[in-house]
């Protein structure tokens, strides 16, 4: 476990908050935060074994978030000192008090226990920002060297953050908290007398550190040495015979699925109606929660802030809320949605459960996605024993392309690899391929998901949303599940369309 850096605890963060509370006391605000953090980034990016971009960024601000007469005010600033700090307060209250005349709904937040004093850093090895640049680029130009032995070009990234956030609000609470976070990505691209094609690595992006890249975290050697017979496998393959198809499909693939047609559907602010500007509202409205049938009895989806290793796992979120486990779809049925304070307590569920965040110092934190995952049976089957339920076909792995409408409602998915399965066995890769469905039909064709060997948490770092937009980092776990009678496209008989 790593220690917050001594050189984020040494700024001025107590003086600055309760500078910036009391005056908005002062000021008659009902509700006041104070938010500072630092957000360090850095991208490494190589194309055929060379260094072909480097990228380092560090934003440090702080700001603060006001209710007084029932209206929001924000306001954000970069001068750490305690006279800065009262007038950025000053701003944000100033700020709802010209709001007001205009806002129809009165602003409350759901009561949250005091938490003081408190630090949370997430679980990681080695700062990555402590590993020179130089060996990180010697790394992954080593692993592109033999990328290039089987392929025609092979590109590599490797994206890393360390988040520092300290919270303060009226109530009491404070909180420290920091967060590392990494994402390795190799592509190998290949062209033949068939076409070009490329495929990327599928470990996932994690809330580790270094670690991640040279430990026994993920097996890079083998995966690495597969990539380029996968890529010419693929491109020798015929191409998907459309129809429904039966489907087991990887975590690798799935994670997306669940982001896009899950996670996103459940947002209450989506299923209010209150967030459309970016990528719609959501099919799920509030008025079927506990009745909507979202899938098949084996469908048990968490929304979890907790699980070790997750991108979007803290110790309490930008409102002050300790991170939470929570139940989103049970045996197939809608029984939750993803809350920050405000919808918490408008649509009468008492307590948050955590789901606020803010990407930068100068974004006002809006209600963003927790873990949201699909729980593995317990001594559930593996994913050989899923393929061998299937006569006819196709065993998909890999996230790709997507498409989903902006209800999260009708969608359409391809991947990096598909299989053919003929009577119960692997008989080799096919091209061009997509399925696609509704939501709440695709979820109510799985038949089975795998047991816990057959689990992997996937997800992003790029999950965007809000207006202006942000982005936020995101898991979401799953094990191996079997799918029956889904639509498969042929992608180029219907793009000759």
């Amino acid at each position: 476990m790593g220690q917050i850096d001594p050189e984020f605890r040494a700024l001025p963060l107590r003086q600055l908050a309760d500078a910036a509370l009391q005056r908005a006391r002062d000021l008659g605000a009902e509700h006041a935060d104070f938010r500072l953090e630092r957000v360090r980034s850095e991208t490494l990016s190589l194309y055929d074994a060379r260094l072909e971009g480097s990228m380092d960024a560090d934003d440090l601000g702080y700001a603060v978030r006001v209710v007084k007469g029932g209206t929001w005010g924000f306001a954000a600033g970069s001068e750490l000192t305690p006279e800065a700090a009262v007038k950025v307060a000053e701003q944000a209250v100033r700020v709802a008090e010209v709001s007001a005349p205009i806002n129809r709904e009165p602003i409350e937040l759901a009561p949250e226990p005091v938490h003081s004093d408190l630090t949370w850093v997430s679980p990681y090895e080695i700062d990555p920002f402590s590993v020179p640049a130089a060996e990180k680029v010697a790394l992954l130009a080593e692993w592109s060297a033999g990328l290039l032995k089987g392929a025609d070009h092979a590109s590599a990234r490797l994206l890393q953050v360390k988040e520092q956030k300290f919270y303060a609000d009226s109530a009491g609470t404070s909180t420290t908290q920091q967060r590392v976070r990494v994402h390795p990505e190799l592509n190998v691209m290949k062209a033949s007398a068939t076409g070009f094609d490329d495929m990327s690595t599928i470990a996932p992006p994690v809330g580790r550190g270094y670690e991640y890249l040279t430990g026994s975290h993920w097996d890079w050697a083998a995966e690495l040495a597969q990539l380029p017979e996968l890529l010419a496998e693929k491109l020798a393959a015929p191409s998907v015979e459309a129809g429904d198809h039966d489907l087991v499909i990887h975590p690798s693939n799935l994670w997306l699925t669940i982001h896009e047609s899950i996670g996103h559907a459940t947002e209450l602010d989506r299923a209010l109606g209150y967030e459309a500007a970016y990528a719609g509202t959501s099919f799920a409205t509030f008025d079927q929660l506990n009745s909507l049938v979202y899938g098949s009895p084996v469908m048990n989806v968490t929304g979890d802030r907790t699980v070790e290793h997750g991108l979007a796992t803290v110790g309490f979120d930008d409102e002050g809320v300790a991170g939470q486990s929570f139940d989103i779809v049970k045996d197939g049925v809608l029984v939750g949605y993803q809350l920050d304070r405000r919808m918490a307590l408008l649509k009468g569920f008492g307590r948050s459960n955590g789901c606020a965040f803010a990407d930068s110092p100068g974004h006002t934190p809006i209600q963003r996605m927790a873990n949201v995952s699909l729980k593995p049976a317990e001594n559930g089957p593996s994913t050989d024993e899923l393929v061998s339920r299937v006569e006819r076909g196709l065993y998909i792995v890999g996230d790709k392309s997507w498409s989903i409408d902006m209800q999260r409602y009708n969608f359409q998915f391809t991947g990096q690899r598909a299989y053919r399965i003929v009577d119960g066995a692997l008989a080799g890769q096919v091209r061009d391929f997509a399925y696609q469905a509704t939501t709440t039909d695709f979820w109510g064709s799985m038949e089975a998901v795998g047991g816990p060997q057959t689990y992997v948490l996937g997800g992003a770092f790029n999950c965007g949303k809000g207006q202006p937009g942000q982005v936020a980092p995101v898991s979401h776990g799953c094990p191996t599940a079997l799918f029956r009678g889904v639509r498969i496209l042929n992608t180029v008989q219907e793009g000759g369309k």
